[in-house]
């Protein structure tokens, strides 16, 4: 089977290194015979050596070479990427990718492209890097309804959080940090403010749910607006703030949404720091399931690129009606579930405002809540500092429908004793 990458920048120069470090191991568990025979790219790599191998500037001679079996679409973005995949499919030949936003944005097209041409599409690499979460909702789950899933799968943001955390670090210098190490790219908004991580659950939502990729239906929140001091009241009410990822099957639809969350500082997930990823996954026959791993790296990702290799290597001779669905479902069975819009989700709260230190603000705020059904489950309320007659008072609700908690939040904005804006931070149990 005859391999043609394009891209070799850091996944591609690992998916190399790993084909060729253990070749005669990936030929064993594919049962063919596996070689490079072209690359494109348009720079060379000093992290792998393609000394033998047929190297193009042209990324498109790859998806036209005829001796080429398998495109593996390395080089990122969803222009010149679907243009690649869509010609590489109009060929005959199979894809393996690590582009989330691609699957995210562009998968039905593609993966109706590949239907028609009966040519197999992977993407095990495209969410949560080495973890082989694709393959678990797909295959290893397939016996479950699964309730929801939750991840945490942006190294980034999970790295600058575990910074505010654990130093004491303002979200500027966090991020500063993250980049001198080459975690966080010059323009940051992609990672921190959640659009990578929602192009990863939109797919996983469609895995888990059998709900066709709807990536304009996310709810997605980032983390450039958390402050410190939120970061610091979690932790001493029970918590820690993560950037989570959650797809939950609930009453009426389906809830998809990325946003900063306050989870129970003793559970699995919140132990995860740094730059590695976790999912969480809970189904009705084997219960709650936690995947860990790192979430990017040349050779994590590498590690599932090549997976993928191996089963389209072992899927080759197999009629395509045979093979394992791209998104776990047969096109024909995907239901009409919708995605549930973020006003109409179901969570608990972590609110904290500044309020005047008298008698009669909090009863006037805790009328505000109980008026739209809203309970209260604990309270912190500060000292005033010297010279200032506004405290911070911090809240955590018990679930809650979201647009009475908004509601609720505006009523409480205007109260003339509370100054400024009311932080709202959901907040998730994980255990239901």
């Amino acid at each position: 089977m005859n391999i043609g990458i394009c891209g070799l920048g850091t996944v591609g120069s690992g998916t190399f290194n790993v084909l060729n470090r253990n070749t005669a191991l990936i030929n064993a568990r594919a049962g063919a015979n596996i070689q490079i025979v072209q690359i494109g790219a348009r720079r060379d790599n000093p992290a792998c050596d393609p000394t033998g191998v047929s190297v193009t500037r042209d990324i498109f001679e790859v998806v036209d070479n005829p001796a080429v079996d398998v495109v593996v679409e390395l080089i990122g973005g969803t222009t010149i990427a679907r243009e690649l995949v869509l010609r590489a499919i109009a060929n005959g030949k199979h894809v393996v990718t690590a582009n989330k936003a691609l699957i995210a944005q562009y998968g039905s097209e593609i993966f109706e492209a590949a239907r028609r041409q009966s040519v197999m599409v992977a993407f095990e690499a495209a969410v949560a890097g080495g973890i082989p979460i694709i393959k678990t909702l797909r295959e290893g789950l397939g016996a479950n309804r699964i309730e929801w899933l939750a991840g945490i799968i942006n190294g980034t943001s999970n790295f600058i959080l575990t910074a505010m955390e654990e130093e004491g670090r303002a979200f500027d210098d966090a991020l500063a940090d993250a980049q001198a190490l080459g975690y966080a790219e010059a323009d940051p908004s992609f990672d921190v403010e959640g659009i990578d991580a929602a192009h990863k659950l939109v797919i996983l939502a469609s895995l888990a749910f059998g709900i066709p990729l709807q990536f304009d239906k996310v709810y997605t929140q980032g983390i450039s607006k958390l402050e410190l001091q939120d970061v610091a009241y979690a932790r001493e009410l029970g918590y820690r703030i993560k950037h989570l990822a959650i797809a939950r099957q609930s009453e009426g639809g389906v809830e998809v949404r990325v946003h900063p969350t306050l989870i129970p500082g003793n559970s699995l997930i919140a132990e995860v720091d740094g730059v590695m990823n976790a999912i969480m996954v809970k189904g009705d026959a084997v219960g709650p399931t936690m995947f860990y791993g790192a979430g990017a790296g040349a050779e994590p990702t590498a590690s599932a690129v090549v997976a993928d290799i191996i089963d389209v290597a072992r899927a080759l001779n197999s009629a395509p009606e045979a093979r394992v669905p791209y998104l776990a479902f047969s096109g024909a069975n995907f239901n009409g579930t919708p995605i549930l819009p973020i006003e109409a989700v179901h969570t608990a709260y972590y609110l904290r405002m500044s309020a005047l230190d008298k008698p009669g603000v909090l009863t006037a705020v805790g009328s505000i809540m109980s008026d739209r059904g809203i309970s209260i489950e604990a309270i912190i309320q500060k000292r005033p500092r010297p010279g200032q007659d506004h405290v911070p008072l911090i809240m955590l609700t018990n679930k809650a429908l979201e647009s009475d908690l908004m509601a609720a939040v505006t009523a409480i904005e205007d109260l003339d004793a509370i100054a400024g804006k009311v932080v709202h931070i959901r907040v998730e149990a994980l255990d239901k």
